[in-house]
């Protein structure tokens, strides 16, 4: 029965000799590889005894390719380059090539600032992707283990093993009230919130049933009441535009879009209140160029609303 070459090859032999095959000579060969001259010596000899061919011979200045290792180099380096150009493309990542959907969770405290401008940056990068921003839900974390949802954004939450999270921003927090709204001054603490209702936006997952200004206050000793919550932002925006009701946010609101609101900054216990932003994705995806790109431009489109709302 014929010898199948193919079978009984270690098929790592074959890239020192598509080496030797280019090279001609066995130190840059070694060079190459990373390897001693050595080893190469010891692949060289497998090979002539798989392949029952001296493959190469010894000239004065380096090695010449026997007929059967010409047309043998030939025959394989189409299919090793590649290979080779294959695995070291898998390491390259151009958002301009991306065709693929991506469904993002956005918490509302995000959804309402930022989706208009995140939609414009992903698709100025990415113009071949289809971008699905969405609400997150009280399913989202579950989505998210089984693939459904590719990357979340929200408050820091705690996530099963399977999800990954990664800080995105620390915002400070701010009260947003109607323009003429009974507080004037311009930097606040608890205290002068007493008295008034709190309108609360609700974020899935994150405070479904409780009132991070109402646990404040109490804190403080301090009257309160939570008149309204909603995980629908325009309906709170609309109820404070028309009364005396407060809406706690951060300084990722976008207050200059409303000429009929005011962000107050606050201070608790003499300290601006800071509360971090996170992407969470499958664990799988925590080294991917993909994963990598998305955080960065998210970031980058937090930092300039950031900006421009300090202006």
């Amino acid at each position: 029965m014929k010898k199948d070459l193919y079978t009984t090859l270690d098929l790592n032999l074959l890239k020192v000799f598509l080496i030797l095959s280019q090279e001609l000579n066995m130190r840059k060969s070694s060079e190459r590889l990373f390897v001693s001259q050595p080893a190469i010596s010891q692949s060289l000899t497998k090979l002539r005894n798989h392949f029952d061919d001296e493959l190469f011979v010894k000239v004065p200045k380096g090695l010449k390719a026997t007929p059967f290792s010409e047309t043998l180099a030939a025959s394989i380096s189409p299919y090793l380059n590649g290979l080779a150009n294959s695995i070291n493309t898998c390491l390259k990542f151009d958002p301009a090539t991306l065709n693929t959907s991506l469904k993002i969770a956005l918490s509302p405290i995000v959804l309402s600032c930022l989706s208009g401008s995140l939609y414009q940056a992903f698709k100025a990068s990415a113009p071949h992707a289809v971008i699905e921003l969405v609400s997150w839900s009280r399913s989202t974390v579950e989505e998210i283990q089984k693939d459904e949802v590719y990357l979340g954004i929200n408050y820091e939450i705690a996530t099963p093993a399977e999800v990954y999270s990664k800080k995105l921003a620390d915002l400070c927090g701010q009260v947003i009230v109607k323009k003429n709204h009974p507080i004037t001054k311009t930097l606040t603490t608890p205290y002068d919130y007493a008295g008034y209702e709190i309108a609360s936006i609700i974020s899935p997952g994150w405070n479904d049933k409780f009132s991070v200004a109402a646990d404040t206050m109490k804190a403080h000793g301090l009257e309160y009441k939570v008149g309204f919550r909603s995980e629908f932002i325009m309906v709170l925006l609309d109820i404070i535009q028309h009364s005396d009701m407060y809406m706690p946010h951060t300084n990722l609101f976008p207050v200059h879009q409303h000429p009929n609101l005011r962000a107050l900054d606050v201070e608790v216990q003499g300290e601006a209140y800071h509360i971090g932003v996170y992407t969470y994705c499958h664990a799988r995806h925590r080294n991917s160029a993909l994963l990598n790109w998305l955080h960065q431009l998210i970031s980058g489109v937090i930092q300039q609303q950031l900006t421009l709302n300090n202006k």
